[in-house]
């Protein structure tokens, strides 16, 4: 469908763009990305989609705003305290930009109810802040061929990278098992700045973007790593582990 004058207008910065371009701007308009967690990562990656035009946006959170959640999960504001984080968030998007459907979901994800909410999306963020949440996003995202982006953060410090079916290793290749939690690394006791979420989930809404237009070059492959008290970016190369419980050859 050819865009409208308004759209031409509030994307003319990425349609001056050959990468994006009306065709490339029409098929954003058309994906879907399903974003797990609306909080400190979920913030940005879920602003910045929306300000792109992603034409569908499904949200995960089964949370709602908190005082503490401010410092850092600039999705929501004070007067939003108390309601549920996906009703806050499909607010704030769809009040940013009306082109936009989003499609809240106030459930905590499960192994039940996984593979059932990702099956309509084209792409996938995982933002949570949990180990066990990552690895079931992970495996049930490898199972349906899924495309997802793997984002965390702590303290001064973030990491990303991006599974593509048959393209690269997914996260268990990286990391094979959670930790103990009883020694698993916590934001709620270690701390985050802010900005640092922010940077990260920026990258993944840019992640996704180029998935969707497919321009550019992925995080497949590739771990990224952010140190932010130091202002340094490191990437190494990731193999895929052949014997992944997950995406390894012996996986029938």
């Amino acid at each position: 469908m050819p865009l409208s004058e308004k759209q031409r207008q509030r994307y003319a910065r990425q349609l001056c763009m050959p990468e994006i371009g009306p065709a490339g701007q029409e098929k954003l308009l058309s994906s879907k990305v399903l974003v797990i967690g609306a909080g400190g990562l979920g913030s940005p990656a879920t602003l910045y989609l929306a300000a792109a035009g992603v034409g569908t946006i499904g949200l995960v959170d089964s949370d709602i705003v908190d005082l503490s959640n401010l410092q850092r999960q600039i999705l929501h504001s004070t007067e939003k305290l108390g309601v549920l984080k996906v009703d806050s968030g499909a607010e704030r998007l769809e009040g940013l930009n009306p082109d936009v459907h989003i499609i809240p979901y106030p459930i905590a994800v499960t192994e039940e109810n996984i593979a059932e909410l990702i099956s309509d999306y084209d792409f996938v963020l995982e933002c949570t802040d949990n180990f066990e949440t990552k690895y079931l996003i992970n495996d049930a995202c490898v199972r349906a061929g899924k495309p997802f982006c793997h984002g965390a953060v702590l303290r001064f410090f973030g990491q990303i990278m991006t599974y593509v079916p048959g393209r690269g290793p997914c996260y268990r290749c990286a990391f094979r098992h959670a930790p103990d939690p009883e020694k698993a690394p916590d934001a709620k006791k270690l701390g985050v700045i802010g900005a640092v979420p922010g940077v990260i989930g920026c990258l993944q809404a840019l992640e996704a973007v180029k998935y969707l237009t497919g321009t550019g070059e992925l995080l497949v492959g590739r771990f990224l790593s952010f140190d932010g008290q130091a202002m340094d970016f490191e990437i190494v190369e990731l193999p895929p582990d052949p014997d992944c419980p997950a995406c390894g050859k012996n996986i029938s």
